[in-house]
């Protein structure tokens, strides 16, 4: 991806820096051998100013007019920062003003100079809106200078945090001295924090609580921590406003956690508390919809006889998912009718409306409602199409490049900071640069710089600035084809279908190389080093550690073998395997043990976890589109759900792959920029 970004990106960024346009191949050439020494000798500058002190001036002599120059010495600051004194940082602030590592070197320095206790400085370099914790600091020099605070101009704003940072505990204790946390303020704030379940923001409030209601605070600390240590708790409890505000949360905690003993503990509870109504409802609804997500015997009688006050869209849809889980059409029906319309007429309950209209025998109102959902592009706008054999709904627009729009897109600074970190692997400043310089220009712009963008191999911007409205129809930039990155032969080689394995990445990462998950996955395809380690040791394949996962070569070779190995222990099938990529192999064998002889179709719709459901739907949606981007049609989305039990085959007649067509008449013109393929953007679900 680099040296592909390294011979485009000097054809487009050195001629907009030097002014005109450079004429002929000799030149071209040598702009990008200059362009590429500039880049080598930044990267080794960076690693010398990341280190401190001032040895990277010596590797930078030929860098000064590089649009990268002022991140050398941002670096050399921050890394020296308990050293650094306010005049240096302030000259670095008057250089380069507007420039993302002058806000950013002026907040770390603010956060020195707080924990130095550098009061004066911090006053003098402080400005509002740099984040809870800075705003904290500087109420503190407020009170180092005298000052007394004022609950309504410094502290209502952070007060309605559910959380704040440890910075904020010496003014919350200056405002208790100050008599200024009354028993009102602090409940408004501990029922905030209760609704948000931050139960270490209601400990620490505890300590400023009368004794007589402090007690309260700490049950409703404990709901929150251990639901099954309050409800049993509980029992021994006063019933007060307080206690049955504690004991609901409890119940409805420990719904979520273990229905059965939610319900036994409801038994018991609700005649010892007056529970208000609002009360009774949040714990019949979580009763209700925790016993679905289990599937238990009784659920959907539980959830038909939920009174109207204790429904929500969540337990509605669960009501449908149950009856779908036992086949009980006529349910599936009336669950259905008892939603609100707007959420009927979503196309996931419009699919199932149909699918139980057939399975009634109802086939000509069947094929009605399947025709609507059809013309969707969505993943059960396809499914209803398999249902009548008809094409899938696509309409896909492409932009046209238009070179003086993206030689005034170069001309922005920004943008030209952007492409050249991201040319040097610094990605997230790379996106943050490209976020700042186009935050205010209008679409067009954006539009010709993501051309750009894509021509270097910087994916995700498409993904990232086309996801809404009109924009969502251009899909061969959302979808890319990044073929310098092998997934095709990658996917092959291992034995599972390309479309299928671009499916995965772009729902992973939404092509973001250097994605990182909060469990530590990492790369295009979200691999656990633990994981790629294991899959690299299996396959005989090279292993250089968790960092190489960010080379999207690596990480394609190794995920798509994942895959396969994923794949094997469910019969090939990309469905199934799609699950267990998500949710773990082992509970996906758990559901498979409960509700094996479900089609695919309501299996996914039961899948316990709204996560798990979503990726599969956008996952197998995504293997469509990628198969019309890699052939001009694409194999039935059925085909890679084949039903449980039975093994895939990938191969697929070529007479049996369908057309993706746009439904829709032509009911706008173009913008002015784009070269329209079909018509008005059907409505795309998925993205």
């Amino acid at each position: 991806m680099a040296s592909l970004a390294v011979s485009r990106l000097g054809r487009y960024l050195l001629t907009v820096i030097a002014g005109g346009m450079l004429a002929g191949p000799v030149a071209a050439q040598t702009d990008d051998a200059s362009l590429a020494a500039q880049r080598a000798a930044f990267k080794q500058a960076y690693a010398a100013a990341s280190q401190g002190g001032d040895s990277w001036r010596a590797l930078a002599g030929g860098l000064k007019d590089y649009p990268l120059y002022p991140y050398l010495q941002a670096a050399s600051l921050e890394h020296d920062l308990q050293q650094v004194d306010r005049p240096t940082v302030e000259a670095y602030l008057r250089q380069y003003p507007d420039l993302i590592p002058a806000s950013d070197l002026r907040r770390d320095f603010l956060q020195e100079l707080a924990r130095r206790q550098d009061w004066t400085d911090f006053v003098a370099m402080y400005q509002p809106g740099l984040g809870n914790a800075l705003s904290c600091d500087a109420l503190q020099a407020q009170l180092a200078g005298g000052a007394k605070l004022d609950f309504n101009r410094d502290l209502a704003a952070l007060w309605a945090e559910p959380a704040l940072p440890s910075a904020c505990d010496p003014v919350l204790q200056a405002a208790h001295d100050q008599g200024l946390l009354t028993s009102a303020r602090l409940w408004s704030r501990i029922d905030a924090a209760a609704e948000a379940g931050k139960a270490g923001t209601i400990s620490g409030l505890v300590q400023w609580l009368p004794p007589e209601e402090a007690e309260s605070a700490r049950n409703l600390a404990l709901a929150l921590n251990d639901p099954a240590a309050a409800v049993m708790a509980a029992k021994q409890w006063p019933d007060n406003v307080r206690t049955r505000q504690a004991a609901a949360l409890a119940l409805v905690r420990l719904a979520r956690r273990q229905s059965g003993m939610a319900d036994d503990a409801w038994q018991s509870l609700q005649s010892r508390f007056h529970f208000t109504p609002g009360q009774r409802d949040h714990v019949l609804n979580a009763l209700a919809v925790f016993h679905a997500t289990d599937f238990d015997d009784n659920a959907l009688a539980r959830l038909v006889n939920l009174p109207a006050s204790a429904q929500t869209p969540a337990s509605r849809e669960w009501r449908v998912r149950v009856a779908l889980a036992e086949k009980n059409w006529q349910a599936v029906l009336d669950a259905i009718a008892a939603m609100p319309p707007t959420q009927q007429q979503d196309d996931e309950w419009q699919y199932f409306r149909a699918r139980a209209l057939s399975e009634l025998g109802r086939t000509q109102e069947a094929q009605r409602v399947y025709a609507s959902v059809a013309e969707q592009s969505s993943y059960f706008g396809y499914l209803a199409a398999d249902r009548q054999n008809a094409p899938y709904a696509l309409c896909s627009t492409s932009l046209a490049a238009d070179a003086q729009t993206q030689q005034a897109a170069l001309a922005i600074p920004g943008v030209r900071r952007a492409f050249e970190l991201f040319a040097v692997g610094m990605l997230k400043q790379a996106r943050r640069e490209w976020s700042q310089a186009l935050a205010n220009t209008d679409a067009q712009t954006i539009q010709q710089a993501v051309i750009l963008a894509n021509q270097r191999g910087w994916y995700d911007r498409a993904v990232f600035s086309f996801n809404k409205g009109d924009a969502l129809s251009y899909y061969p930039l959302r979808f890319p084809l990044a073929s310098q990155d092998g997934l095709v032969p990658q996917a092959e080689q291992a034995g599972i279908d390309p479309s299928w394995a671009y499916g995965i990445l772009r729902v992973e990462s939404a092509w973001m190389s250097d994605a990182q998950s909060g469990a530590d996955a990492r790369g295009l395809m979200q691999l656990l080093p633990s994981a790629a380690a294991e899959v690299a040791r299996r396959s005989g394949l090279p292993w250089n550690g968790g960092d190489s996962l960010y080379d999207p070569a690596v990480n394609i070779e190794l995920g798509t073998r994942y895959l396969a190995q994923l794949a094997a222990r469910f019969d090939g099938s990309p469905w199934l395997a799609s699950a267990a990529y998500n949710a773990g192999a082992a509970r996906v064998k758990q559901w498979l043990a409960a509700r094996d002889l479900l089609p695919p179709d309501l299996f996914v719709a039961t899948i316990p976890f709204k996560e798990t459901r979503e990726y599969v739907a956008r996952v197998m949606y995504y293997s469509v589109i990628y198969d019309w981007r890699l052939h001009g049609n694409a194999a039935p989305i059925s085909t890679r759900m084949p039903p449980i039990g039975q093994a895939y085959g990938q191969i697929d007649p070529p007479n049996q792959r369908k057309a993706l067509t746009c439904p829709a008449p032509v009911t706008a013109a173009a913008p002015a920029s784009a070269a329209s393929t079909a018509g008005k953007p059907v409505k795309d679900v998925a993205h």
